[in-house]
């Protein structure tokens, strides 16, 4: 659920995050195809009361005309709470509460995914996983973004945070982490940056500013434009595919597929560590960038 100030703006962002869900769910190996759906509002407006449930009521209308093609479940803008909401409309709705027959907030496994994938990333460049003195910096301090800002600080990091919401500030000070602004963030010297807001912020202007070795984080479509990724590897940054990286909300979803089990989602999404290492290697091997090499396995097994 997001504002978007013109109908064409939305529907792009739907198929640019559709064709990301697609990837995602063909790299973490999970009987999936890849869908989004996307809730226009206004720039600026937040639903509220009635007007917030009749429009995922809507929703959970139209979910329901795909006859089970479509799953969604929470993403940017909705919760938990809301998914419950659109179950009342159809049953195509994943992370509901355990005591509805979901998992829960996929949030934590997400964060879980992403912690994963920055240790892989520390381990490719600088010969060991741990976080233990590593800096990082986490730009969006949402459901994930502050889940993980908490793991990399348990792991021993120290951080650099922000958000667009002074409230966050809160979240630094119990950190110990320096607070600053997303612009600044993104430009700090650091080994790990974490983009975890909404996507588009690594561009041809931003990407030059970089002061870290390592980008790792939750949002998705982070890049602005694919050709940023060779941008990216030219300037010696790794960067972590976006759709490897936070996988493990789409992982932990899909065991609700079969029994549910927590502890099985959570060995599945640790292994995105792995999928990573893999995917650099192959992209050494073969000369190109971890995207490339991402998308390639990504399309190798749609194909199968």
């Amino acid at each position: 659920m997001w504002g978007y100030a013109d109908a064409r703006h939305a529907l792009r962002d739907a198929l640019r995050l559709s064709r990301a869900m697609t990837y995602k769910s063909a790299v973490a190996d999970l009987p999936l195809g890849g869908g989004k759906g996307v809730i226009m509002t206004a720039p600026g407006a937040v639903l509220h009361g009635e007007l917030r449930t009749d429009a995922l009521l809507d929703f959970g209308d139209a979910v329901e005309t795909l006859g089970g093609r479509y799953i969604t479940a929470e993403d940017v803008g909705t919760s938990s709470r809301d998914m419950q909401v659109i179950a009342r409309r159809t049953k195509h709705v994943a992370g509901l509460p355990r005591r509805m027959g979901g998992s829960g907030d996929p949030s934590p496994f997400t964060a879980l995914g992403v912690e994963s994938a920055i240790r892989a990333c520390c381990q490719r460049v600088f010969g060991t996983s741990s976080l233990r003195d590593r800096s990082v910096a986490v730009v969006g301090l949402g459901h994930v973004g502050s889940k993980i800002a908490r793991r990399c600080a348990r792991g021993g990091a120290r951080l650099v945070v922000s958000d667009i919401d002074p409230g966050k500030r809160r979240l630094a000070e119990e950190l110990g982490a320096a607070w600053v602004s997303p612009k600044r963030a993104l430009e700090a010297e650091v080994d790990v940056v974490a983009p975890c807001a909404l996507g588009g912020v690594l561009d041809h202007e931003t990407v030059p500013r970089l002061r870290c070795r390592i980008v790792a984080g939750a949002a998705n479509n982070q890049l602005a434009a694919e050709s940023v990724a060779d941008l990216l590897s030219a300037r010696g940054v790794l960067w972590a595919p976006d759709f490897v990286a936070n996988a493990g909300g789409i992982i932990n979803i899909a065991e609700e597929l079969d029994v549910y089990d927590a502890a099985a989602a959570r060995r599945r999404v640790r292994g995105i560590g792995e999928i990573l290492l893999d995917i650099f290697e192959r992209a050494d091997t073969t000369g190109t960038t971890p995207l490339a090499a991402a998308v390639d396995l990504a399309r190798s097994r749609l194909e199968t």
